[in-house]
């Protein structure tokens, strides 16, 4: 019995992956860059047991959702492929973070899986591969497979479609401290956010300007400029969450005008985000699919970033997490790869 275990960061995208030109291929419209998260990972282990006679997926020693198990299953088929076996496999994975609620748990999920499999299947695949591998499982995923600051090429097909290092995690001290105000599930999944993103009339206009704005927060990250890229991320985010408040659909029978992620505590934080700059507090904001805020700043404003929040009344219910630029996808010790 051949296993395998790995571990893959969540990532917070600073210029956001909205919207697919191919669905069943997790191509992207735009291109997206982003950070590996140090503090929020998914560990994952892959067991190929002769002795099975289907596939089992456990999530944090509990069956899996029949929804995600069918999403894992899928992947490990596309990995068997690869390495031409037919024997079924174990798969126990954990979060040390909250799915759901604005972290990229999918990411660091099927990035994780994807190294992890791959090496219990004896497949030897360079970066560049795992990462298009990963991206058809989720698309966020490929971005996880690297360390530090991460660039997500669109790409023309499948194969010219993966992420690739911007820089190493030495590069810059940025923090992303993120304030879960809800650890409560969102209703709508991003890959129907994704689905809908069309729907809204500032779709074609976010088309025309994503490539500047990559441009813009890319030469921003590599220089250093904090001002100039704390600018770009905040408008970007603030964009998507447009795209996806006009994003106009039915559901359950009854017209929806659009898909909102945000509570009414995100609502307060990002409000006092700009009081705080006000006061001349160097910190930015940005937005996933979700009510988590991340409030980037610098490593020497941290304390009093984190300061602000806890003083902000009824945030006690509040859950922080300090993330720092983190490591790409990797094996773990005690692995037995074929």
């Amino acid at each position: 019995m051949s296993r395998a275990s790995a571990r893959a960061c969540a990532n917070l995208a600073f210029v956001k992956y909205w919207g697919k030109r191919d669905a069943a291929l997790n191509l992207p419209i735009n291109g997206s860059i982003s950070m590996s998260l140090d503090s929020a990972h998914t560990t994952t282990r892959v067991e190929i047991d002769p002795g099975l006679d289907v596939d089992e997926v456990w999530s944090s020693g509990e069956p899996a959702p029949r929804a995600f198990a069918s999403r894992v299953i899928t992947h490990l088929e596309r990995i068997r492929s690869l390495a031409g076996s037919a024997t079924p496999a174990r798969v126990q994975t954990s979060n040390n973070f909250p799915a759901g609620t604005g972290f990229a748990s999918s990411a660091s999920g099927f990035a994780a899986l994807t190294c992890a499999a791959s090496a219990a299947f004896g497949l030897r695949l360079s970066r560049r591969d795992l990462s298009i591998l990963a991206r058809k499982g989720s698309g966020s995923s490929c971005r996880s497979i690297h360390a530090g600051f991460v660039e997500w090429h669109a790409g023309q097909d499948s194969d010219s479609s993966f992420a690739t290092q911007l820089a190493d995690a030495q590069h810059w001290n940025l923090v992303d401290l993120a304030v879960l105000v809800t650890e409560r599930e969102k209703s709508v999944r991003s890959s129907d956010g994704h689905r809908l993103a069309g729907n809204s009339p500032f779709w074609h206009s976010r088309t025309l300007s994503i490539a500047s704005r990559l441009a813009e927060v890319r030469q921003a990250l590599l220089k250093r400029d904090f001002h100039r890229f704390g600018r770009e991320v905040e408008a970007e985010a603030l964009e998507m969450h447009a795209i996806m408040q006009t994003s106009a659909h039915e559901r359950g029978g009854g017209w929806q005008s659009g898909i909102y992620y945000m509570a009414p505590d995100t609502l307060r934080l990002i409000n006092a985000v700009q009081r705080w700059r006000r006061a001349g507090m160097e910190v930015y904001f940005t937005l996933d699919a979700g009510p988590t805020v991340h409030l980037v700043c610098l490593e020497d404003q941290f304390a009093d970033v984190l300061d602000a929040v806890h003083s902000l009344e009824g945030s006690q219910g509040w859950r922080t997490i300090a993330c720092r630029p983190g490591p790409g996808a990797r094996l773990l010790s005690g692995s037995d790869p074929a």
